[in-house]
């Protein structure tokens, strides 16, 4: 019986539908081995003139386990074949498998959609493993293990409380504080916006010179969501200017100078990459990095959707064919007369496919009823986005009105929508703003001028998805790293998110400051999309991984350590990883920061429920206790009933007793619900419905009980 070994067990249901009993279905949970914690620095590599020998040993318990149970499996099957993801972790991890499993010629199945057409055509034509991407996740691999663990140990020297460098996340922590300073160091300056409003029914904005009269084309949204901007004059830096201005709009006549108007075309989206799915799905769902790629995953793993991390805009042309017939029967208006083609990204990888559905048919109320709300609402915007685009442009009339009172003109923008295109699936466009049809040379009919007094304003803070795009722009990461590494600036304490910003903590700005000093290359987004660029040639077999990986640690990374720790005094004795070389039992308890094994730590203390508590020492510092009550282990405070505040004038809905109110956290933004104050904790059964949470006009909102009253 043939073996075919996935990665998620999610997906196993649905491939055994597909490919029948006479198949043996494994899945490997991810990863199954990593770099040893051994030799200098832990590294579980060395570096030798222009050679890299890594050792690898299983991540943790449940990986040996796993390879165990495999290797029993692969005894007793006629063909092993290795369908993990279709990107370079994924070739990484059907490499590290062969190995383990002792398979020379290991054969690879590669799918973008788990679909019955996709899966057997996979099977039926499987290729070698591909070792120009297998080479470019093991250069990664050791170059954010050598740069954590060689560069941390910097920052636990400086003492300020810093956790980890990283190649990636210091880049990404660099925009955050950069762009803090930024606000901290900015200047408003006073300016005044000056106006007139005419009876005939429109407002005009002064307007100082002719370099401002061209008439700007509208501001689409783009997916990180738009920076509200209001519609004002020419500057005026003065009030005494701004009055004299008003007094000339007054005491003139005004006439129409100039009238234009043109039509534009606004193309299509392309349809969803990994970072713009991340972005859009912030920005109108409100998911962050982490929770989207979660969505989208199942998704996958149900046969939803296309495979969700890829930077490649690409759409087959089966799926083009589909939605194309879709438009004929549903939409013909909006069916384009060629196929739409979008702009290949330069830093797509892989030969992937967008982010797609894999049935552009498949009933919207019938998914409604299979999926969660998150789950369905993603899914929404995939569908909406892919349609769109393959859809017609958008026609839009741009209209410019000059009028001129004395020697002082003004300026009114319009526009029109007046041919919805794609934007009937996908809008993108700001409202229309009408203007009425006058001629050149007529009069108007001043109804009032006046002038409002403003402040310039400091760039703003990024929110998620704007970070996530930003990296993308700048090339730092690639789309398997964008939401793991929002994720660890949070889990670091460097950034925390308020109202939908990310603000840099004390300690986040602390560490950007010292590795400014320390290891500037690392913060600037020119040098590490260098280094993505570099794997990306690794990737397509045109660099060599190890000449690489030792030339750049010899030529950069060797001498500018060497010059930080000079600078800090000297290098500590011991630097394996900041720690006392001390072999401690590891427990079968990941980490929920970093998913490493937890170490057991002896304690005599009679506070604890077992001899030993669990602590991460990675990196992390994270400590687990175990709970006899709660029958698991749990780090400190989560035990704990949340803390309650005061009680309120509102009444539980189930038992009449009066609600209360309870902090929580969540994405790191401290937030307030209401919970009943007699509630007995997690087998309180009767009142696990009974939690209202605040909504944006400052309602109390409950999923089961709606609006409190």
């Amino acid at each position: 019986m043939p073996l075919l070994i996935v990665e998620s067990p999610n997906k196993i249901k649905k491939l055994r539908q597909i490919l029948g009993p006479g198949w043996l279905i494994k899945a490997s949970l991810g990863h199954v081995r990593e770099l040893a914690r051994d030799g200098e620095d832990n590294l579980g590599f060395s570096l030798n003139n222009d050679g890299v020998s890594c050792r690898f040993v299983p991540r943790n318990s449940k990986a040996a386990k796993i390879i165990k149970e495999l290797k029993t499996v692969a005894k007793n099957s006629n063909a092993i074949y290795f369908a993990s993801d279709p990107d370079r972790e994924g070739e990484t991890i059907a490499w590290h498998l062969a190995q383990e499993l002792g398979v020379k010629n290991p054969q690879r199945v590669v799918y973008q959609e788990i679909t019955e057409k996709a899966v057997k055509a996979a099977v039926k034509n499987p290729r070698p493993l591909n070792q120009p991407l297998v080479d470019a996740g093991l250069a990664r691999a050791c170059l954010d293990k050598l740069v954590g663990f060689r560069g941390s140990p910097l920052l636990w020297k400086q003492g300020k409380g810093g956790k980890s460098v990283g190649r990636v996340q210091s880049a990404a922590l660099h925009i955050l504080c950069h762009r803090e300073r930024e606000i901290l160091n900015f200047n408003p300056v006073d300016y005044w916006s000056v106006w007139v409003d005419y009876k005939e029914g429109f407002r005009a904005f002064y307007l100082k010179d002719k370099t401002s009269t061209k008439a700007t084309e509208n501001q689409t949204d783009d997916d990180a969501g738009r920076e509200t901007k209001t519609v004002e004059s020419s500057r005026v830096l003065s009030e005494a200017e701004a009055d004299r201005l008003v007094a000339i709009a007054r005491s003139n006549p005004h006439k129409v100078l100039q009238v234009e108007g043109k039509t534009v075309n606004r193309k299509p989206p392309a349809p969803f990459t990994t970072s713009t799915l991340q972005q859009a799905a912030g920005s109108r769902l409100k998911m962050n990095p982490e929770t989207t790629m979660k969505v989208a995953q199942h998704l996958y793993e149900q046969g939803l959707i296309t495979y969700m991390r890829t930077d490649s805009t690409a759409l087959s042309d089966e799926f083009c064919q589909s939605v194309r017939a879709w438009l004929q029967a549903k939409d013909p208006q909006n069916l384009p007369t060629k196929q739409v083609k979008h702009r290949k990204s330069k830093n797509a990888q892989e030969a992937h496919e967008a982010i797609r559905p894999t049935d552009i048919t498949r009933p919207s109320a019938q998914l409604k009823q299979e999926l969660d709300e998150q789950q369905f609402q993603l899914y929404l915007i995939i569908w909406m986005r892919s349609v769109a685009s393959l859809c017609k442009p958008a026609q839009l009339l741009q209209t410019k009105i000059i009028s001129q009172s004395g020697d002082v003109k003004w300026l009114a923008k319009g526009q029109v929508v007046q041919f919805k295109g794609y934007t009937k699936y996908w809008n993108n466009i700001s409202n229309d703003t009408v203007l009425p049809t006058v001629q050149q040379g007529q009069s108007l009919t001043l109804d009032k001028a006046g002038h409002d007094k403003k402040q310039t304003q400091p760039p703003p803070r990024y929110t998620e998805p704007k970070l996530v795009q930003a990296m993308e722009k700048k090339g730092i990461g690639r789309p398997s790293t964008y939401a793991p590494t929002v994720k660890t600036l949070k889990q670091r304490e460097y950034v925390k998110l308020s109202k939908g910003k990310l603000f840099p903590t004390p300690l986040g700005l602390e560490v950007d400051e010292f590795l400014a000093k320390m290891l500037p290359e690392l913060l600037q987004a020119e040098f590490t999309a260098q280094m993505e660029s570099t794997l990306d040639l690794i990737a397509t077999g045109k660099q060599d991984w190890q000449q690489y990986l030792t030339s750049w640690n010899r030529d950069y990374f060797d001498p500018t350590l060497s010059k930080a720790w000079e600078a800090l005094g000297g290098k500590p004795a011991n630097t394996n990883h900041g720690k006392t070389s001390v072999k401690r039992e590891k427990s079968d308890i990941c980490c929920p920061q970093c998913q490493e094994p937890l170490s057991k730590i002896p304690s005599q203390s009679k506070k604890l429920a077992v001899p030993y508590f669990l602590k991460c020492e990675t990196g992390c510092d994270l400590v687990m206790f175990f709970n006899k009550k709660l029958d698991k282990w749990v780090q400190p405070g989560e035990s704990k009933p949340t803390a309650q505040g005061k009680l309120t004038k509102f009444s539980c809905p189930v038992c009449s007793q009066p609600l209360a109110e309870y902090a929580y956290t969540k994405d790191g933004e401290n937030k307030i619900m209401l919970r009943c104050s007699k509630c007995k904790g997690l087998k309180d059964t009767r009142h696990k419905d009974v939690a209202f949470f605040k909504t944006k006009d400052n309602q109390w909102w409950s999923k089961k009980f709606g609006i409190l009253k």
